[in-house]
């Protein structure tokens, strides 16, 4: 390759080893991982863009991010070569050339965050690093109920990180769903963007309605309140899966029109 060309790649990762997807100074994160991988491979350096930010041990399905690769390696020779190098924690699933100016970030249409509570008396030996373990019933029709008061957009100050950087508290959630799957309630948040720790703080909250701690209408209450002191806890950070990033305007549309089928293909495939 002649020339530095822009490289568009979706990368899978399990978080409990990291601080995060992206880069700081004191603790390994998914981002030094990857751009290692890039320099061991190609001898050029290479900071890459993603798509946003996921916290310390929190997942991704389908994490998106760009490179710009002056390197002779094609799209292809680059995740292969890459993939050899990466811990086994971290996958490339796909790497296509792109425009020059493909911002992941700004031009990502919407997100689909997905966490996982395993409820029951026998923990998920073989899934605990991904779901949160439960021994308490959890009331499904309940927490959908409550849910729904949080979709559209409002101030999400009541579930906002205390270290929270983002100018605004004002958010749009798109699609709210809970989906029961054996043991496992997956509960599913479509939306452009999310506060720090916005996700776990509202899935910590709907526990709590779950549970039987608080009553019909406490979310209202918590929302309007504006306090994060009023709101549950935070879920723990195994949970929360980052499924997907939309570039497409009609698939996002899509996805959050077909709530009835919220965990099919269409919300899980690239």
């Amino acid at each position: 390759m002649s020339e530095s060309q822009r490289i568009r790649f979706v990368v899978a990762y399990e978080g409990g080893g990291y601080a995060g997807w992206q880069r700081q100074s004191n603790a390994l994160t998914v981002q030094e991982v990857i751009e290692q991988a890039f320099a061991e491979m190609t001898g050029h350096e290479a900071r890459l863009m993603g798509a946003g930010r996921t916290d310390a041990g929190v997942h991704g399905m389908a994490q998106v991010f760009s490179i710009d690769n002056p390197s002779r390696h094609g799209p292809e020779a680059l995740m292969r070569g890459m993939n050899a190098i990466l811990p086994n924690d971290v996958v490339l699933r796909e790497a296509v050339l792109t425009a020059p100016d493909f911002d992941p970030r700004r031009e990502a249409q919407g997100k689909h965050y997905r966490y996982t509570i395993h409820s029951g008396e026998v923990a998920p030996l073989f899934h605990r690093r991904l779901r949160w373990h439960l021994r308490m019933p959890l009331d499904l029709k309940l927490m959908e109920t409550e849910a729904q008061v949080l979709v559209g957009e409002h101030d999400f100050s009541a579930f906002r990180g205390a270290d929270c950087g983002a100018k605004s508290p004002v958010r749009r959630i798109d699609l709210l769903r809970i989906q029961a799957q054996g043991a496992c309630f997956h509960v599913h948040v479509l939306g452009q963007s999310f506060l720090k720790h916005m996700v776990r703080n509202i899935v910590g909250s709907l526990v709590e309605v779950g549970r039987g701690f608080q009553q019909a209408g406490w979310l209202a209450e918590v929302l309007a309140s504006r306090d994060r002191n009023q709101a549950g806890p935070t879920a723990p950070a195994k949970g929360l899966c980052l499924m997907r990033v939309f570039y497409d305007e009609a698939a996002y549309a899509l996805a959050c029109a077909q709530s009835e089928q919220v965990g099919n293909e269409v919300f899980i495939e690239i």
